[in-house]
């Protein structure tokens, strides 16, 4: 049942090396507000003690003692002062969990101020692009190019090359040799902080292979969930009209545009659609939950997903029903567009879905999901700018299917394995993933290659991935590679 709403989100918080997206605040979910034994919010005139090192951990590790779900993986017999920071003390207690693949980084600490400004607005510095590398060939590309950022109108755009970086022309260095001699994190060292007014030379080739050199400066932008280019459209396939959507992240602000889009396909009749989430690593719930809705008509009152809580904190578990509205349809045939960097969120909106379509009408395409069923509560210790992202729920849909933290390849009735085609824009039919999504709406499985269950992306994250710091901050949780 409806009830009403807690800062809670799902996300998946990665290092480069797996994979992930993830969210992390500002987050609306549908269980009661919880209030902790011990208070998350200090008292309002801070002082130095408030917010040093040792209290800040001693609040963290109160929190986690009270909320964690999984209390008995919680390393408490550790020593705080041995650790230099919040977030590395939060590494060392969780790290029980983290080897059984329960909290890969899915548990930290963030500002509150930063995640409020993701989450209500999708409030970014950078130069707007989404990278990801190739560690074999040391290069690294342009995967996305987001509107009204200053990388779009230079014509950095999907397939163009990162080929050098400097802080002027006289300093570039080759994305090879950074690569050579740092690895990934060497290109994004280069790249300079995520601050207004960093500015950077790049020489890069364009995705018509001309090579250009430009200086670029980061400036703060509102990043538009569903592209204004290729976000949402009907596609004429051989007669058939299917609907395509490509969601960036699950943030306020992409509301509208998902009821637009569906008040669209419903007027035109569409019951077959292309979901694209292949590089969307997760967000708020209550987007996860309208997208439900869009596609729940005729399922009101029926689960789409459950939400439960250590034992101790049973008293907020909680069910979502299907509550669809003008704009919801009743998809005949979903193609999930996936890759080890589509998580949480996204993965509840799959999840959710399965029990409500036939074993043939449903498809995930491109590549294995990361795997986080889990997802977060925030804690706020507001004096100190403290947001502690708890892992403290699980959430499963109306099957009772909780358990794919090795991603969905293995839970989903239909696999087709594909490759991520930066050549072609998003939203072309044409595209890889687009194209065998499309041939799975018209013949079933029958002409795919299935996906590998199980760690599948393994190989591709060791080889490729989205281009991010090692310590993502919240804008790389939800939007892997953004910089």
């Amino acid at each position: 049942m409806k009830s009403s709403r807690i800062a809670l989100s799902l996300a998946c918080a990665a290092m480069v090396a797996s994979c992930g997206g993830s969210s992390g605040g500002g987050a609306t979910g549908n269980v009661p507000t919880p209030t902790p034994t011990v208070s998350p919010t200090p008292t309002p005139t801070p002082t130095t003690a408030q917010c040093s090192l040792s209290s800040r951990q001693a609040w963290t590790l109160a929190q986690l003692q009270e909320w964690y779900l999984f209390p008995t993986l919680l390393n408490t017999g550790i020593n705080a002062s041995n650790f230099a920071t919040v977030q590395d003390y939060i590494d060392a207690l969780v790290a029980p969990a983290r080897s059984q693949s329960k909290d890969r980084f899915f548990t930290y600490i963030t500002s509150i101020a930063e995640e409020n400004a993701f989450f209500q607005q999708g409030v970014s510095a950078g130069f707007g692009i989404r990278l990801g590398y190739d560690t074999a060939a040391r290069r690294v590309f342009v995967i996305e190019a987001f509107e009204g950022a200053p990388a779009l109108g230079q014509n950095l755009d999907r397939g163009a090359e990162l080929l050098a970086i400097g802080t002027s022309e006289a300093t570039l260095q080759t994305v090879n040799s950074l690569m050579a001699s740092q690895g990934p994190q060497g290109v994004i060292n280069a790249l300079g902080p995520d601050t207004a007014g960093t500015t950077r030379v790049i020489r890069f080739r364009d995705a018509s292979g001309i090579e250009r050199t430009a200086s670029f400066s980061k400036t703060e932008y509102a990043l538009d969930p569903v592209s204004d280019r290729y976000g949402t459209k009907i596609i004429n396939d051989g007669g058939k009209q299917v609907g395509y959507i490509n969601l960036r992240t699950f943030i306020d602000t992409a509301a509208p545009d998902l009821m637009d889009a569906f008040a669209d396909f419903k007027a035109a009749g569409v019951t077959e659609l292309v979901i694209d989430l292949r590089y969307n690593g997760g967000g708020l719930i209550s987007i996860a939950e309208l997208m439900g809705d869009l596609m729940g008509e005729g399922r009101a009152g029926q689960v789409f997903d459950r939400i439960t809580y250590r034992d101790s904190k049973s008293q907020f578990n909680s069910e979502y029903l299907f509550d669809p509205g003008p704009p919801s349809i009743q998809p005949t045939k979903i193609a999930f567009i996936a890759t080890g960097g589509t998580a949480s969120a996204s993965e509840m909106v799959i999840n959710g879905m399965q029990p409500y379509l036939p074993n043939t009408a449903l498809a995930l395409i491109g590549e294995n999901t990361f795997g986080k069923p889990v997802g977060q509560i925030a804690l706020d210790q507001s004096a100190c700018d403290d947001r502690l992202r708890v892992i403290a729920i699980a959430v499963e849909n109306a099957a009772g299917n909780a358990d794919y933290f090795t991603g969905l390849a293995d839970t989903v009735p239909n696999t087709c394995r594909a490759q991520d085609d930066i050549t072609a824009q998003l939203g072309d039919p044409n595209e890889a993933m687009i194209s065998v999504a499309l041939d799975f709406l018209e013949g079933g499985a029958a002409a795919c290659t299935p996906i590998t269950g199980g760690p599948a992306t393994t190989q591709r994250l060791r080889d490729r991935d989205f281009l991010r710091p090692a310590r993502p901050d919240t804008r790389q949780r939800n939007v892997p590679g953004i910089f």
